[in-house]
């Protein structure tokens, strides 16, 4: 019999290039530091750390409000801390939360809710929190504000669940919502655009208005795959808003955009954590400016309406 419970996978990114540049010793040391105070922060929130995993830990909470306290508490303190850091030695915090029945044997907890934070985490981009609907759901009351990324493919599940960014940052964009309440997907209804064509090498993909939003990158959770080490796990998402067609950057290493006009091509627009309005056709870089000829490049075609282009700080 399983009691539901709030779990949390907290995992540290770049420690592969950390043990490089610093060297077992002192990176092992870093890394220990590290996972301990995360495990800490989880504890004094009212959290019980079930195991660290190498760079990360796995924690699990009695409900979903302190689980996000200690989420919060964790990037922005982090955050704090990386800007003292060396570039090269930055290793960021990427989170995945979900809520459910959870099942404790000898110490270790199990549970579709476990696997399901275990996978957010790993696709979460680096300084980024993703959460499970069921446990945004409870945190009404709470300075938490949540962007609806919606049904994310989870491998190993037959449903894609509904799946929310946590923003932790002090700035408030338009495109996050007030404190306590969800925003609901993009619908693509009444939108001035039919469809856009992606093409990568021999892969191709069509994706009506309704078929949006959709994950570029190199995992199988992603809908157009790019197979590429430049390309993060999800690298970029399109989505429906309000009649227009968005790429929104969510990477590591950015992604640039460049234009077909009727005079040849636009010059690169770089995006990082940004997004842009796709119109008509042109080329998508992922993880390399598309100036680099060796750049993993979408060319995309959308369809559907004369559309302008327009530019948001995520």
């Amino acid at each position: 019999m399983g009691v539901h419970a709030t779990v949390v996978f907290a995992d540290l990114t770049g420690s592969t290039r950390v043990f490089e540049a610093m060297g077992n010793a002192r990176a092992t040391d870093v890394v220990t530091r590290l996972i301990q105070w995360i495990g800490g922060v989880c504890e004094r929130q009212g959290g019980r750390v079930v195991k660290s995993l190498g760079d990360g830990v796995f924690a699990v909470f009695a409900d979903g409000a302190s689980a996000t306290h200690a989420v919060l508490e964790l990037q922005r303190n982090h955050q704090k801390r990386l800007q003292t850091w060396p570039a090269a030695l930055r290793m960021e915090l990427q989170i995945g939360v979900a809520a459910g029945d959870v099942v404790e044997i000898d110490g270790d907890c199990y549970g579709d809710a476990v696997n399901l934070a275990s996978r957010l985490s790993d696709l979460a981009g680096p300084s980024q929190i993703w959460a499970t609907e069921s446990v945004v759901e409870q945190l009404h009351g709470i300075d938490a504000r949540c962007r609806n990324l919606g049904p994310i493919n989870i491998r190993g599940k037959n449903e894609m669940p509904v799946v929310y960014r946590i923003d932790w940052q002090d700035e408030v964009t338009e495109f996050l919502t007030m404190p306590a309440t969800l925003m609901p997907p993009a619908k693509p209804v009444d939108t001035g655009f039919g469809q856009i064509e992606l093409t990568w090498l021999d892969v191709r993909g069509r994706f009506r208005a309704e078929d949006l939003p959709i994950h570029l990158g190199r995992v199988d959770e992603a809908q157009f795959v790019v197979n590429d080490p430049r390309v993060s796990r999800l690298h970029a998402r399109i989505e429906a808003r309000n009649g227009t067609c968005v790429l929104v950057d969510i990477s590591t290493y950015g992604t640039w955009v460049r234009f077909h006009t009727a005079t040849g091509a636009s010059n690169e627009i770089a995006l990082r954590r940004d997004e842009c309005v796709l119109h008509g056709s042109g080329e998508i870089g992922l993880g390399a400016a598309l100036s680099d000829f060796s750049a993993p490049t979408i060319s995309f075609n959308t369809t559907g309406g004369g559309l302008q282009l327009a530019r948001r700080s995520l």
